[in-house]
């Protein structure tokens, strides 16, 4: 076997030619990592997420991105429902739909009721819709893109950021819209910081540039609230108006003046460059593990059989064996340990995490609700309310992605003795698709009493005053209606009206903040359950990735003893032959080390360690 290079080999015979050595070594674990880095390799599918606040011409910019009108384009809002669009050679949609306790499911629809069907939908007989998906013969997406619009954020009735957040963790790219209409709200930036600590390929577009002037004041601005923020991340203006334009009339002129040739050269240079870089890194500790463990046993027996008497380096390598598996069979009950407390540790701080930021909500619109008119504001309070608890839950999100890193670094401290161990990636938001369509909606309150009503309240109350003074005024001579009765009746009917108008706002406000209380109660309750599981991923997650790493360096540790031992009884006509045969697996093993180690120095020479 000649000396391999990486450029001179392709990765998916290296592997293959790995996966053989360890199926012929009998190590089914070593074949199952080894396939599905494999299976990356072969099927590099780069995720992208577009989203950002209501309005901001997500569905006409993919429509551009594409060049195809797949998604539902208007003023009012037209995407309720997350959509994934992916590569197939014939154009067909399905709904995606969850059961409690039962597997995602998912029925055909017509491609032109993409953007008509939502989660009230007859076709998803009672169950939850998750998302549309849909798969296109287009040229972008046959490059491996697969583009996933999600429903804006913000405005009433919006509680949806945690679930993007969530999809975005998984994401290879994230794609932030901002109309050029104005700059930078504080929420989009809020936004774009919860984004950015999830993924760390964002960008953020600023569209509508055909329809605003002052865009490039727009975008200067932009980019000083995102360095005072200390937000690191891409600011492309682009005009998906003159981008479907150019697709159109083949103008290059047009193209370029869109914005999009800066867009695909961030896709090219963060995207699909830095997937190939972390997916080579990935290849890398994979051969580098399995050539590790594969060299183990043979090694072990080589000595072995190179030692016929059996002497005092053969025994003290079978002592130390022994003791290295012991010692981790010792490390297994300690990280096992710390996984179960680090979790019980994690529900707690992450569930009192969320009720302390919803109750700090709850106390904030109640003291706003009792210094002021609900009924006036309802409409600015539910807006403001639902914005608050989506940051919160965003926040909180984020809490529990930190913690379950720290966790997991903690847990990987266990293994620092049997060789460098990889870090499982942590994916908090694995199914938060189902959260996007939001949790809960504010009702509206009882309307205020009209024009003719508060006069009416007026003059009932005003009726008995009249009454009252005439009567009593007529002792003395004068009329029922008198100027002295007529002014009681005002003063009286006055009072009335004061009196009924400080009891509706007085019910008004016990409304408002009942209201308030429900709403929080209901996104508690159902955030609650979001989080208890991806708690539960997230446990199941670390346990199964060390799990694997113990029982891959078990198995090792075991194989080498069997094989020390079996050649200690070998018969003396076999060993030579066997010896033959170890050598040659281990000059492979060792050829197949030194292409890992060549694969991390030349990543180091291209662009260094590749985070996230």
């Amino acid at each position: 076997m000649g000396t391999l290079a990486p450029n001179a080999v392709p990765l998916t015979t290296v592997l293959s030619d790995t996966v053989a050595a360890a199926r012929t070594a009998g190590r089914d674990d070593l074949v199952g990592r080894l396939e599905k880095v494999a299976g990356r390799v072969r099927d590099p599918r780069h995720r992208i997420v577009v989203t950002g606040q209501r309005g901001q011409g997500k569905s006409r910019f993919v429509n551009a991105l594409l060049g195809l009108d797949i998604c539902e384009v208007g003023d009012d809002t037209t995407t309720v429902l997350p959509l994934q669009l992916s590569y197939g050679a014939q154009p067909r949609a399905h709904l995606v739909l969850a059961d409690r306790g039962a597997d995602e499911s998912r029925v055909e629809i017509p491609l032109a009721d993409i953007g008509v069907v939502d989660h009230r939908s007859p076709l998803a007989a009672g169950k939850q819709v998750v998302r549309i998906e849909a798969e296109l013969p287009n040229q972008l997406l046959a490059d491996g893109v697969v583009l996933i619009d999600t429903p804006g954020v913000g405005g009433h009735g919006s509680t949806c950021t945690a679930g993007i957040l969530g999809v975005a963790a998984a994401a290879d790219a994230v794609l932030v819209l901002s109309d050029a209409s104005t700059e930078l709200t504080e929420p989009e930036l809020t936004f774009v910081r919860q984004i950015r600590e999830m993924c760390p390929t964002v960008a953020v577009l600023l569209t509508k540039t055909d329809l605003y002037p002052h865009w490039h004041q727009v975008l200067e601005a932009d980019r000083a609230h995102l360095t005072r923020a200390d937000i690191d991340v891409t600011l492309i203006p682009v005009s998906a108006l003159l981008r479907a334009h150019a697709v159109r009339l083949q103008d290059a002129q047009l193209g370029l003046e869109s914005g999009f040739g800066a867009l695909f050269g961030f896709l090219r240079d963060r995207v699909v460059t830095r997937d190939h870089a972390v997916t080579r890194v990935a290849v890398a500790r994979e051969l580098s593990s399995a050539a590790e463990h594969l060299a183990l046993a043979l090694g072990s027996e080589l000595v072995a059989l190179r030692d016929p008497a059996l002497g005092s380096a053969a025994v003290n390598e079978l002592q130390s064996a022994r003791t290295a598996a012991a010692d981790l069979q010792r490390r297994t009950a300690s990280w096992q340990q710390t996984l179960a407390d680090g979790i019980t540790d994690l529900v707690g701080d992450i569930d009192h995490d969320l009720r302390e930021r919803l109750r700090g909500t709850a106390r904030t619109g109640q003291e706003w609700i009792d210094e002021h008119d609900p009924g006036r504001h309802w409409g600015a309070i539910a807006e403001w309310l639902t914005g608050t608890v989506d940051t919160a839950l965003g926040e909180n999100l984020l809490l529990t992605h930190r913690r379950a890193e720290l966790l997991a670094e903690r847990i990987a401290d266990h293994f620092a003795e049997i060789g460098a161990v990889d870090l499982p990636e942590v994916h908090t938001g694995m199914d938060d698709e189902r959260t996007l369509v939001g949790s809960g909606s504010l009702a509206e309150l009882e309307p205020d009493i009209g024009f003719t009503s508060k006069v009416l309240v007026g003059m009932r109350g005003s009726y008995g005053g009249v009454l009252m003074v005439g009567l009593a005024t007529t002792f003395a001579g004068l009329a029922m209606l008198n100027p002295i009765s007529l002014g009681a009746g005002l003063i009286v009917g006055g009072k009335a009206y004061r009196d009924d108008k400080s009891a509706r706002l007085a019910r008004r406000r016990i409304e408002a903040n009942a209201e308030v209380r429900r709403f929080l109660d209901d996104v508690a309750f159902q955030a609650g359950k979001d989080t208890k599981d991806r708690l539960h991923r997230i446990h199941r997650a670390l346990r199964d990735h060390f799990a694997g790493v113990a029982e891959r360096s078990l198995r090792s540790i075991d194989d080498s003893l069997r094989a020390a031992q079996e050649a200690a009884t070998m018969a003396a006509t076999q060993r030579a032959e066997r010896v033959i045969v170890l050598e040659r697996q281990l000059n492979a093993v060792a050829e197949l080390r030194r292409y890992a180690d060549s694969m991390h120095t030349e990543q180091g020479r291209t662009g260094g360690t590749v985070s996230g």
